[in-house]
C-alpha cells in the first residue's frame, strides 16, 4: 500500500479485516494524506489541516470508522440543520423537520425565513423537475439557472452547498457533479443529508486507529518511506530507499499529482493514466484559524454566504475546552490561496465581525493560517476522465478520491475507491 491517507487506510484495513498482511508506505512522516493534523506550537493544540464534514450519504466512511472503532467521534445530525448569516448580517436557520426524505428537506427549506415565496416556488419546481439531462459542459450556476433557481436561492442555498462538495466556484464546476451530488445525498434517506461534525482531530479519528489495527493484524507501516513503483505488463515491484519489494499486490493510494513522479519508469499500460493525472487541475482551499480570549458564537458552526470565508467551525464546541479556536474556511480559494497570512487573517477578521457582533468586542490571540494549494482536483467540465480502479499492469490497483467512483473529491470518495481497491486486490490474490 502506497500511501497514508483515507484512501490508502480504509483499503489496507480492508485488507486486514480479511487476514491479509499488509505493508503501508507513507512518504510523509505522520499519517492523514490531505486530511492530517499538526501540532500548534504556540498553544499546544492539535490543529487539523481543514475542517473536514461528513454527510450521513458518507456509507463507506461510516463502514471504515465502525472497523477501526471511531465511528462514534462523528456527530451526525438527527435531521440536516444550519446556522446561516447573509451577506446584511441577518441570521436564519434552516432545519428539517421529523418527515420522510426528501420532504423533509422541502418542507424545511418552506419554512426558511431567509427566503420569500418566489424562492419557495423555485425550490418547488427544482424537485417536481428533477431531469437528470441538459448541456454536459454547463457548470453549476447554469445548471441551477436551468433549474428555475433564484439568485436568493442560489447565494444562500446551493453556492455554498456546491461549493463545500466541490471546492470550486460555481461558474467553474460541473453542474452535472452537484446534480449527481444532490441526488445521493438529499434524496435516498433521511440521515443521508445530515451534516456529521467530527469531534476529535484528524489523526485520532482515523490516521492512528488505523495503524493500530494494522499492526494488531500483523501488517506494518513505516512512515518516511518515500517509495517508487517499477511497472511493466506482467507486474510491479516497489522500491524503498534501496530495498526492492516484489508484493503479490500493490495499491497506489497517492494524490493524483503525485503519480507521475511515482513510477521509475514509464509504463506504456499507464501512459493513459499518468497523461490524466498530469494534465487534472487542482483547487485549493485556504482554512484561517483564529484563537479569542473569549466564545464569541454560541453555534457549532455557520455558514456565511456570500463572503470569502464560506464557514465558521467552533473548535471549542466540536472538541471541548482543550481546543478553543475558530476554524475559518474558504472553499475553492484560487482567488485567495497566494494572499500573504496577514492579508487572510485580517480577511476573515473583518468578514467575521461583521457576521458575529460579539466578535468585535473579543480579543484575537493568535491566529494561524493553513493553506492547501492542491486541496482537490478540479471538477469543472473538460478535465481528463478519471481511471478505474484496475490497471493494466496485473496486481497493480489504484486507489483515491480522483479514481472514478462518480463523486467529487470528498473523504467518501477516497474511502469508496479504497474499499473498491482493496475487493480487487483480494480478488487477484484469490485467483493468484
Amino acid at each position: 500500500m502506497i500511501g497514508g491517507g483515507f484512501a490508502g487506510l480504509s483499503a489496507a484495513t480492508a485488507l486486514a479485516e480479511k487476514g491479509v498482511r499488509v505493508l503501508v508506505l507513507e512518504a510523509r512522516p505522520s499519517l492523514g494524506g490531505r486530511a492530517s493534523t499538526f501540532i500548534d506550537p504556540s498553544t499546544g493544540e492539535r490543529v487539523d489541516n481543514g475542517q473536514h464534514v461528513l454527510t450521513g450519504a458518507y456509507r463507506e466512511t461510516f463502514r471504515f470508522l465502525r472497523r477501526i472503532g471511531t465511528d462514534a467521534h462523528v456527530y451526525l445530525q438527527p435531521g440536516l440543520a444550519v446556522d446561516i448569516i447573509d451577506r446584511n448580517g441577518r441570521a436564519s436557520r434552516l432545519a428539517s423537520p421529523a418527515m420522510p426524505a426528501p420532504l423533509h428537506l422541502l418542507a424545511g427549506a418552506l419554512r426558511w425565513g431567509a427566503i420569500g415565496w418566489r424562492d419557495r416556488l423555485a425550490l418547488v419546481r427544482m424537485r417536481n423537475g428533477g431531469r437528470r439531462d441538459g448541456d454536459p459542459r454547463a457548470t453549476v450556476r447554469e445548471w441551477l439557472e436551468w433549474q428555475g433557481q433564484t439568485p436568493r436561492l442560489i447565494e444562500l442555498l446551493w453556492e455554498p452547498l456546491a461549493v463545500a462538495a466541490l471546492n470550486q466556484s460555481i461558474d467553474e464546476a460541473a453542474g452535472a457533479m452537484f446534480g449527481e451530488v444532490l441526488r445521493r445525498t438529499f434524496t435516498a434517506e433521511r440521515r443521508d443529508s445530515s451534516l456529521g461534525l467530527v469531534m476529535r482531530p484528524l489523526d485520532e479519528l482515523f490516521a492512528t486507529p488505523s495503524k493500530a489495527y494494522i499492526e494488531r493484524a500483523g501488517g506494518e507501516v513505516r512512515p518516511n518511506a518515500v517509495a517508487n513503483i517499477r511497472a511493466d505488463f506482467a507486474a510491479a515491484s516497489v522500491r524503498i530507499k534501496g530495498e526492492l519489494l516484489h508484493p503479490r499486490a500493490v495499491i497506489c493510494a497517492t494524490a493524483w499529482y503525485s503519480l507521475p513522479t511515482l513510477f521509475e519508469n514509464s509504463p506504456p499500460a499507464l501512459a493513459s493514466v499518468i497523461r490524466a493525472a498530469e494534465s487534472t487541475a487542482a483547487s485549493p482551499i485556504v482554512t484561517v484559524n483564529l484563537w479569542f480570549d473569549r466564545p464569541v458564537t454560541p453555534s457549532t458552526f455557520v455558514g456565511m454566504p456570500g463572503r470569502a470565508m464560506q464557514w465558521v467551525f467552533d473548535k471549542r464546541a466540536l472538541f471541548g475546552e482543550s481546543t478553543s479556536h475558530l476554524s475559518l474556511v474558504s472553499s475553492g480559494a484560487a482567488a485567495l490561496v497566494n494572499r500573504s497570512n496577514q492579508e487572510l487573517i485580517d480577511l476573515a477578521l473583518d468578514e467575521l465581525k461583521a457576521a458575529m457582533p460579539p466578535v468585535r468586542s473579543a480579543t484575537l490571540r493568535r491566529a494561524v493560517v493553513v493553506r492547501e494549494k492542491r486541496a482537490t482536483f478540479s471538477v469543472a467540465p473538460g478535465q481528463p476522465a478519471r481511471p478505474a480502479t484496475t490497471t493494466a499492469v496485473p496486481g497493480l490497483f489504484l486507489a483515491g478520491d480522483w479514481i472514478e467512483t462518480g463523486l467529487p473529491a470528498t473523504i467518501e470518495s477516497a474511502v469508496v475507491s479504497g474499499h473498491a481497491a482493496a475487493d480487487a486486490a483480494l480478488a487477484f490474490l484469490k485467483s493468484a
